[in-house]
């Protein structure tokens, strides 16, 4: 037997050089995009985010989903949670197609493909019917938008009486009483600002669970604060409506100076042409708060008959050089579209998350609730009256609610004082 060394044995030399080779080839593979088996995994932190995508609440759906994307792409380019390794954040989309049944269906989906928390879902019953999906699997559920109270109330009764242990659902966005409160206190300021005195007041609304909870915090809350002005007539229709010449015809008939319209995009859609159509001889549209009178959509289909419209809407805070930013962001990823109501809480939900977690240290659920508690936040874009903070009920009672009005086209915010950038016009100009 030979002392050589034969085809099977490698010298010490060729062995790193060898190896040297490899690493270098490993490198480049990274480099191009390829995986390296020695790379470390980014951990990431699954959002499920589940939106009416389709269906008839489709416009601030998608507007919700593009704004929490930025608001995740945003946190991940600055490195993720800090307290968590640089934990990435990951949206795990769902589609609520507007009906609840369905969104109670994504919920489960999402979670089991992994959601360690959920948000949305921007129709109130949809909303709710994903309450008890957050709660049976213990997974954080941080409504974006959505704003019946019993939402979040019910849960919080629930939990005080002892029939569920921890609340887990937590909303960061006005509830329909403090739609109310904060609709019957901009009339009164706008009528007396443009120094007119309107008396009568029709109050129109969609008869969903939205629209029925936000009529009502409107009429408590105009009966708590007694106005000058009343409310001499409540017409609610089905949504959605398939005609409302009867339910203009009997607005008409009130002999109203106000149109107080609770909408849908579908119903808005049907209700001011109607108006225009019937002739009513009225100071303005002034909307208690509802979609439907500010989307793209909306703005290009109902043109004219929405122009010099006010509603009391959640809004941007356009006075913030970094709300700015992102405006200018989302228009160009939007395709031009406003950043609004929608793609602004939905922005703020991801980086509320954000803070959470980072506060938190931890992806565990019930400790992740135990920092929302704690919670004082004063990093979002949009227009609150203080910190987001969350009450005994897990609502956030700095969620307030801004007076746009269409002019030009385009929403803008005309009141209160301190968060306008435009002066309203008021009563609106005879055509």
């Amino acid at each position: 037997m030979s002392d050589r060394p034969g085809p099977s044995r490698m010298h010490r030399r060729t062995f790193l050089q060898a190896s040297a080779k490899a690493a270098g080839a490993a490198a480049g593979a990274a480099a191009l995009g390829f995986p390296a088996v020695l790379r470390a995994q980014v951990p990431t932190f699954k959002v499920g985010a589940v939106h009416p995508i389709t269906g008839p609440l489709a416009e601030p759906g998608q507007a919700c989903r593009l704004g929490a994307q930025m608001a995740a792409d945003a946190i991940n380019s600055a490195g993720g949670i800090k307290s968590l390794n640089g934990m990435k954040i990951d949206l795990i989309l769902g589609d609520t197609q507007t009906k609840p049944d369905v969104g109670r269906t994504e919920a489960e989906r999402v979670i089991n493909q992994g959601a360690q928390m959920l948000m949305g879902s921007f129709d109130s019953g949809t909303t709710q019917a994903m309450v008890p999906v957050a709660q049976q699997r213990r997974v954080p559920f941080l409504v974006d938008i959505a704003a019946a109270d019993p939402i979040t109330a019910n849960v919080a009764k629930a939990v005080k009486e002892g029939q569920q242990k921890t609340q887990y659902v937590y909303r960061n966005f006005p509830t329909g009483s403090s739609f109310g409160k904060k609709a019957v206190q901009y009339f009164t300021e706008v009528f007396q600002e443009a120094k007119v005195s309107p008396k009568r007041v029709v109050l129109m609304y969609c008869n969903d669970l939205f629209g029925q909870n936000n009529a009502k915090g409107f009429q408590a809350a105009h009966a708590a604060a007694k106005p000058s002005w009343d409310i001499v007539e409540v017409i609610p229709w089905p949504e959605p409506p398939q005609d409302l010449s009867t339910e203009v015809s009997r607005a008409k008939a009130a002999r109203p100076d106000i149109i107080a319209p609770i909408t849908r995009p579908a119903s808005a859609q049907l209700l001011l042409p109607e108006i225009r159509k019937q002739r009513l001889d009225i100071m303005g549209i002034v909307g208690p708060g509802s979609p439907g009178l500010y989307e793209a959509g909306q703005l290009a289909t109902l043109k004219e008959d929405l122009e010099y419209v006010m509603s009391s809407l959640p809004w941007a805070n356009f006075k913030n050089p970094r709300t700015q930013k992102v405006a200018e962001d989302y228009q160009k990823r939007s395709g031009g579209k406003t950043f609004d109501t929608n793609s602004g809480y939905s922005y703020d939900g991801i980086l509320l998350i954000a803070d959470i977690l980072e506060r938190a240290k931890s992806t565990d659920p019930d400790a992740i609730v135990e920092a929302i508690h704690k919670t004082n936040w004063s990093g979002g874009l949009m227009q609150y009256a203080g910190p987001v903070t969350f009450n005994e009920l897990g609502d956030n009672p700095n969620a307030v609610t801004t007076m746009i009005q269409i002019l030009g086209g385009k929403p803008v915010a005309v009141w209160p004082r301190e968060a306008a950038v435009q002066k309203f016009v008021f009563p609106r100009p005879k055509a």
